[in-house]
């Protein structure tokens, strides 16, 4: 059976990330997110990482913790595929996985209609299958799959 890592930051991009709760219980998976202040109320094994914000002095710290904490947890769960919403804290955790041979699904925010994201703009060009929820953002992603919203 193939392992999944299902990976995503705290509040929006995880609750999109939910949306695919049918898709983590049909293979062995985990989730990957940021440590918060709220409990997450999932039945699966999480593993946290930093949240990360490039505009604080402790950006590079955080993310250099993160390398190291996603190299662990790719050695540890060996996924094949990685399912992310995105966000600059799974950046190094996506790269780790497709450094170990595993595929990189990205799905593009559902908030970004009009501009992409940092983390999709990063990710674009690792990822095996780069999916948009907005026709639109076909005019920043070229070789995406647009397949509506994921809600």
């Amino acid at each position: 059976m193939k392992k999944v890592c299902f990976a995503s930051s705290s509040g929006g991009h995880f609750e999109q990330l939910l949306m695919l709760k049918p898709l983590m219980n049909k293979y062995e998976s985990f989730i990957v997110t940021e440590k918060t202040d709220y409990k997450i109320n999932v039945d699966k094994k999480v593993y946290f990482l930093s949240q990360v914000n490039r505009h604080e002095w402790s950006f590079i710290p955080r993310m250099i913790v993160n390398s190291i904490k996603a190299f662990y947890i790719v050695i540890k769960e060996k996924p094949e595929f990685i399912i992310t919403t995105g966000v600059l804290a799974v950046i190094p955790l996506c790269l780790i996985v497709k450094l170990f041979g595993g595929k990189i699904i990205y799905i593009e925010s559902f908030a970004k209609v009009n501009s992409p994201t940092m983390s999709g703009k990063i990710l674009y060009k690792y990822a095996d299958s780069f999916f948009v929820q907005w026709e639109s953002m076909k005019d920043y992603y070229p070789n995406a799959i647009y397949c509506g919203g994921i809600y």
